[in-house]
């Protein structure tokens, strides 16, 4: 059986610029890191996304997130599980933000797409296995 966390904000840290000739000259990044959990009967993942917004290398947004999968030992995940997982957590990532940013500049500004076709999951399969 696999169980899935609720999304955890570890970091929103929002620093309106002082200066902004225009929205267009805002960038953005967005990584993710996955880290195996174990328990004495359970196994799991936590994904963690992180996105940055700057305007030059001005930071206006930090946006840290994650949250786990708790998986009985049992129990085989397959490559197409794994990218499910990410996926999910990647739309509560997104979902949060779109909740928290209309107090911000960044109110019209989506994420950048998270694009799990580029997802490497022979490097993650073998933390569950």
């Amino acid at each position: 059986m696999i169980e899935q966390t609720d999304l955890v904000v570890d970091e929103w840290i929002y620093i309106p610029p002082s200066t902004l000739d225009s929205i267009d000259k805002i960038t953005s990044d967005l990584t993710l890191e996955v880290m195996k959990k174990t328990a004495p009967s359970k196994k799991g993942l936590a994904c963690r996304f992180t996105s940055r917004f700057v305007n030059g290398k001005d930071l206006i947004l930090l946006y840290i997130a994650q949250d786990s999968y708790v998986i009985d030992v049992e129990d085989k995940i397959d490559a197409t599980e794994i990218r499910r997982m990410i996926a999910n957590s990647y739309s509560k990532f997104k979902e949060k933000y779109e909740l928290r940013k209309l107090g911000t500049i960044l109110h019209n500004t989506p994420l950048n797409v998270f694009d799990e076709n580029n997802l490497d999951i022979s490097e993650i399969l073998p933390l569950l296995n």
